[in-house]
């Protein structure tokens, strides 16, 4: 049974910006964590940590796993946690069939029918939320509970589609370079702030390593087939369909979803309800990671 819709105003300076001292990623041993799994007869590329209840990762645009670097450690001393590369990100290839997002959604179920796992807590970051919500619309008995993060699906649907397009191509050749050229735009303060600006309200108080990693995943052949999904998909009127316990997290200063999607999306979800960062983008599980994984974590409740 959903949860009765609450507001809940977090003060997220309290926990600091960015990770505080030494991060526990640092310290994993990430290819021992990699499996690959076969999807429609593609490999995708999962990391995969813990054991316990599952906890199902999606990353969003221009993602990759790395962007839960901060979660996947925390929540793997309790759940077994899966973070997939989507199809046509990270180091994931492109699906066999045209991007869309039913397909996506499709691709999760799959994913969790080959790991065994019959349902799951989903949390989604962007287009990964509307990943998320697609799966639970699809597939509602394998969402337990849903964590939409900044994510895609409202705003979007106001976006003229060919403008917009052109956009994105030119974006697209820009995210080529900076992939490759990561390290070297992470330790540049001035590129930092440059090309991580949309997604993080102060990219400059990123460490170098994190923010490297979240570099790294741009300029992947799925980018403009995922943005077109993005632009020709409608989840606004089956989102009353989604019975799971839903949290909303956004951060009051996203840049790429604004933040009064929020409330469309706890307004139009039965039972859901919200947490708002203060002083905060677009990637709150990076840009806020102890006030992130406490609301998750609680949101989540007891595994034992």
């Amino acid at each position: 049974m959903a949860e009765a819709a609450t507001t809940v105003g977090t003060d997220a300076r309290s926990d600091g910006y960015g990770p505080q001292g030494r991060s526990a990623w640092l310290d994993i041993d990430w290819p021992a964590q990699r499996r690959w799994v076969t999807i429609g007869g593609r490999p995708m590329n999962v990391i995969e940590l813990g054991s316990g209840p599952p906890l199902l990762l999606i990353h969003g645009l221009g993602g990759s796993w790395q962007n839960w670097l901060e979660t996947i450690p925390h929540f793997a001393r309790a759940h077994r946690v899966i973070a997939p590369d989507l199809p046509g990100f990270g180091e994931s290839p492109l699906p066999a069939d045209s991007i869309s997002i039913p397909g996506y959604g499709r691709a999760m179920r799959s994913l969790m029918d080959a790991l065994e796992i019959p349902s799951a807590a989903v949390v989604g970051n962007s287009m990964g939320g509307f990943i998320g919500m697609e799966l639970a619309v699809q597939f509602p008995e394998r969402v337990e509970r849903l964590v939409l993060v900044s994510a895609a699906g409202i705003a979007i649907e106001y976006q003229r589609r060919e403008p917009i397009r052109t956009i994105a191509r030119a974006l697209e050749f820009a995210a080529g370079w900076v992939g490759a050229q990561a390290d070297i735009v992470a330790r540049r303060p001035r590129l930092r702030q440059l090309f991580l600006r949309t997604a993080a309200a102060h990219p400059e108080r990123l460490p170098v390593p994190i923010a490297a990693e979240q570099l790294r995943a741009s300029g992947k052949p799925g980018w403009l087939g995922a943005f077109d999904a993005l632009l020709s998909y409608r989840i606004r009127p089956r989102l009353g369909e989604i019975r799971c316990p839903t949290l909303i997290v956004w951060g009051d200063r996203d840049r790429m979803v604004p933040v009064r999607d929020a409330d469309e999306f706890e307004r139009a979800i039965p039972g859901a309800r919200k947490v708002i960062f203060r002083d905060t983008g677009h990637m709150a599980m990076i840009e806020r990671p102890a006030g992130f994984n406490r609301v998750v974590e609680e949101f989540l409740g007891p595994t034992a």
